[in-house]
């Protein structure tokens, strides 16, 4: 309910007091390079007509949202001006006058607010037990883990669902999720008594109902892009596929697992004289930057073949949830596998797209000491894997700060949660998960100061992602397993 979003709010308001004083602070300017992508992207939607918004490309950082998110950023633009009009110049680059940060942050933390209020109403979902104090509540503790995610700190319906995918593309990793969620409980209308599908219930007016609002949200935001014949364009932007397979960093996901083994087997190939150095591709997979490259031993990854895993990936558990959805948490259940599908599998994944799975594992957590199990994971190394993000000397007390707290709570709240259920990670998982502290040490202070750090810059990178990647792997097989696990349990129920 409301009361627990509230003491949550101001029980752990750092953040929000950082923030402040951020806003009180007009002459600090540390900020990521997010900064000057939206400052950019505000100039480019104010200063150019719609039809050169995504052919523009004086900054590096070009517009690569899809249109609805454009508009949004013109409608920013309007109250921008009054901060800064120069921040609305194209030319501009890099422009952080005192105005601009304190219209960035102002912008963030009043879009805050509609995150609050979506926490509230997913509060009201919870089944909750009577006489329980309040550091108890599922209720609190699910406020707590969503609106003070650490992740979130240190980052910035069917008709709903079309809007958030035009504004931001890579709700496409669950899309799979919410369609087949929607045509099997929508357009179907009634279930046997063991659960599965009715195939008699099907509803044509519902299906082309549910068509016609999706079909509709996307003519809004690509048709006039359609009518000036620019379709091709938008879509180039929104899918850059030669940028290659990773990320400048690395996500912890299975293509750093096979990068590095790629690298091992080179090395061991050159040792053994069994490959000729002056015949492998230059090493640019580990040179962080944004490109194409050749593996060097195992065969290269195309697109293609990144969308075939993804599916594959994903399949099972849609098919499970078309056999039988099992209600809101059956779908949750699935939609964070989806999510964990597309970061483990994708192609040039962002590290931040692990929050996609930590966040909605976050409801899961506070009902089943097994999701809390998994969500302690995978929170924890997801967001270890974000410290690279924040990369500043003073940075650093800042993120260890707010994610030993998160931590802390994580485990405090859900242990006191499920205390009659025993341990909530054993000790192998609990070993790897204090391995962090090392990595960290070595990664921030002692490797920094060796050599190495000259000519081998990316190797603190490299060990966060691969030792990260381990965790997120983990997680997504521990998930699979408790679908699979379920739906033999109800097989076996319904034999007997």
């Amino acid at each position: 309910d409301f009361s627990c979003v509230s003491i949550a709010f101001s029980t752990f308001n750092v953040p929000s007091v950082i923030k402040m004083c951020n806003l009180l602070k007009p002459l600090y300017h540390s900020h990521s390079t997010d900064f000057e992508v939206h400052r950019n992207w505000l100039a480019v939607t104010h200063s150019l007509p719609v039809s050169q918004w995504y052919y523009e490309a004086t900054s590096e950082w070009t517009l690569d949202y899809p249109p609805l998110f454009a508009w949004f950023e013109y409608g920013l633009s309007h109250v921008a001006r009054y901060f800064d009009k120069e921040m609305l110049v194209v030319q501009n680059l890099n422009y952080a006058s005192s105005a601009t940060v304190l219209f960035q942050r102002l912008s963030v933390i009043v879009t805050d607010v509609v995150f609050i209020y979506a926490v509230k109403e997913c509060c009201k979902c919870l089944r909750e037990e009577k006489g329980k104090d309040q550091l108890g509540k599922p209720s609190f503790i699910l406020a707590a883990l969503l609106l003070w995610n650490f992740g979130l700190l240190i980052i910035d319906r069917a008709l709903l669902f079309s809007i958030l995918l035009n504004l931001k593309h890579i709700y496409l990793y669950i899309a799979p999720a919410y369609g087949i969620f929607l045509l099997r409980c929508f357009c179907f209308t009634q279930n046997n008594a063991d659960g599965s599908l009715q195939w008699k219930s099907f509803s044509l007016f519902r299906l082309v109902a549910l068509g016609s609002i999706v079909l509709s949200t996307f003519a809004a935001s690509f048709g006039p892009f359609i009518i000036m014949g620019q379709l091709s364009q938008v879509v180039s932007r929104l899918f850059p596929f030669k940028r290659g397979l990773c990320h400048a960093y690395w996500a912890p996901n299975i293509w750093a697992l096979y990068n590095i083994a790629d690298k091992a087997l080179s090395i061991l190939g050159i040792k053994l004289k069994l490959l000729d150095i002056n015949k492998l591709p230059k090493a640019s997979m580990t040179g962080g930057l944004v490109q194409e490259f050749q593996h060097s031993v195992l065969p290269s990854v195309s697109p293609l073949m990144t969308l075939i895993f993804t599916l594959l990936s994903i399949l099972p558990v849609l098919l499970s949830m078309w056999r039988r959805p099992n209600g809101a948490r059956g779908f949750l259940r699935s939609m964070v596998i989806c999510a964990l599908g597309s970061f483990m599998f994708g192609w040039h994944v962002h590290e931040k797209a692990i929050l996609m799975a930590i966040l909605p594992l976050s409801f899961l957590a506070v009902e089943s000491k097994e999701d809390a199990r998994t969500f302690l994971i995978l929170s924890t190394t997801g967001h270890f894997s974000l410290f690279p993000l924040l990369f500043t000397a003073q940075e650093l007390p800042i993120k260890i700060l707010l994610m030993l707290l998160f931590t802390i709570f994580s485990f405090v709240s859900l242990k006191k949660l499920f205390s009659k259920h025993g341990q909530l990670v054993n000790s192998l998982e609990a070993a790897y998960l204090l391995g962090l502290v090392p990595l960290e040490l070595i990664c921030e202070f002692i490797y920094p100061l060796t050599s190495w750090q000259h000519k081998l810059p990316f190797i603190p990178l490299l060990l966060t992602s691969v030792y990260c990647a381990l965790g997120v792997l983990y997680s997504f097989i521990r998930l699979y397993l408790s679908v699979l696990t379920a739906a033999d349990s109800r097989s076996k129920a319904k034999a007997q």
